[in-house]
């Protein structure tokens, strides 16, 4: 695949259109998002909708360079997924209005096990969707309810055989390591599944333990509620982690991100007009997160990063965000604007292009950026001093250490201010 430079202008939109309404809200969930009555459903697909409608206006206001063509569409949440038919079909299309799709398009819809009726699944298809993202989190029924999942097992293998008889095969699942309850042998259940489906994508998150998810909070407190005394420990936690790691790609589901695998080059039976890009499961709408490539989020806290309007020494890339919460979002609350300079453009060419498995080529942001890389090369070889980075020949990587440590390793590269006075 083609990763384009941030500048190339023949690159197109992403859309992240953001869904923050949940059936339950997991305990493990530190997203903006929450169990809400349906009667907010409507005013906040209005509002969504205006907001799309709006979009050349956002732009320009925040200094940004608008561009119409769009080549991936996502709808994450929350559970997009709870939405009415109708609701679903207003939001797709007031994007199609606004922007020129490509008949191409990967367009994917987060969906909850659970929610997936027939109904739903000829909606998302006559609405173009082509690739269906499930939170599986476990195949394990007690580890799946214990974090507030509303559905079983059997669920999912039963909707996800659906999808296939519609037509739909490009499916993706999530599972996360450090379940309450789970043990190596439940999480070599649930790798064993994902074998057995033989879906195209797997994304595997290792538990966050942090202050903005109720088990988390439990956790940090050393108490007992939601099952916390049964969340394993850091580093079985890792070890699981790395148990998929190495399963998964044996299996030949090869991980191209710290915590997304495809199949790659593969062809599967029965792919047709649903499926774009045949035999390429990477999911190209994230990648345009990690390869620095523009996008425009709508709804609650969604992100957006555009190209900055040229002017001689002015900011290479705009970002800005909408309000964190439901409420601020409706009451119109103002959005974060962040410009991006040629040193935080640098910083984020290499700890968000390090993610990935392929990797930096350190002569293409020589000769994007030339000496003012120049702050950076000390941290890099630290990095791999550490066991954190490897070199392959032009090119700088994270080792399995470094992808367990990743959020150490990057942290070496945020030199802010301070990099312009190490030159």
């Amino acid at each position: 695949m083609r990763v384009a430079a941030y500048n190339d202008q023949d690159v197109p939109l992403g859309l992240y259109i953001s869904v923050p309404f949940c059936r339950t809200k997991c305990s493990y969930c530190n997203f903006a998002s929450d169990v809400f009555s349906k009667g907010a459903y409507e005013n906040y697909v209005a509002r969504v909708v205006e907001d799309i409608a709006a979009s050349r206006a956002t732009v320009s206001e925040v200094g940004g360079e608008f561009d119409e063509q769009v080549d991936s569409i996502y709808l994450g949440g929350g559970t997009p997924s709870i939405l009415e038919g109708s609701q679903l079909r207003r939001i797709f299309a007031a994007a199609r209005a606004e922007f020129e799709v490509s008949p191409e398009a990967e367009i994917t819809v987060e969906c909850a096990p659970g929610t997936l009726t027939d109904l739903l699944i000829d909606t998302l298809l006559r609405a173009g969707v082509n690739r269906v993202s499930l939170g599986v989190q476990s195949f394990v029924d007690q580890e799946a309810q214990s974090v507030a999942r509303a559905h079983k097992r059997s669920t999912v293998l039963e909707e996800i055989a659906r999808l296939r008889q519609s037509g739909l095969r490009n499916i993706s699942i999530d599972l996360i390591a450090g379940l309450p309850y789970q043990t190596e042998k439940t999480w070599s259940f649930s790798l064993d599944e994902v074998f057995a489906l033989g879906v195209p994508h797997v994304s595997v998150y290792m538990l966050e333990v942090d202050e903005d998810s109720r088990l988390g909070r439990e956790l940090m407190a050393g108490g007992a509620r939601y099952h916390a005394h049964f969340v394993p420990d850091e580093a079985a936690t890792a070890d699981f982690y790395t148990r998929a790691c190495e399963t998964l790609d044996a299996g030949g589901v090869k991980q191209y991100e710290i915590s997304n695998f495809a199949r790659s080059r593969v062809e599967v039976p029965g792919n047709g007009s649903h499926n774009p890009s045949p035999g390429t499961w990477e999911s190209r709408h994230n990648l345009k997160y990690w390869t620095r490539q523009p996008y425009l989020g709508f709804g609650v806290d969604a992100h957006s990063m555009m190209r900055a309007l040229p002017k001689a020494d002015g900011p290479r890339a705009i970002r800005f965000a909408t309000p964190d919460s439901l409420d601020a979002y409706m009451k119109r609350g103002s959005r974060t604007v962040t410009t991006v300079g040629r040193y935080a453009a640098i910083e984020e060419s290499l700890f968000l292009g390090l993610r990935l498995n392929r990797g930096v080529e350190i002569d293409s942001l020589q000769a994007e950026f030339g000496s003012a890389l120049d702050p950076y090369n000390s941290a890099i070889e630290s990095c791999v001093r550490d066991g954190l980075i490897a070199r392959r020949g032009g090119n700088i990587h994270l080792t399995a250490r470094g992808r367990l440590l990743s959020n150490e390793a990057f942290s070496r590269f945020l030199l802010g201010e301070n990099a312009e006075s190490c030159l």
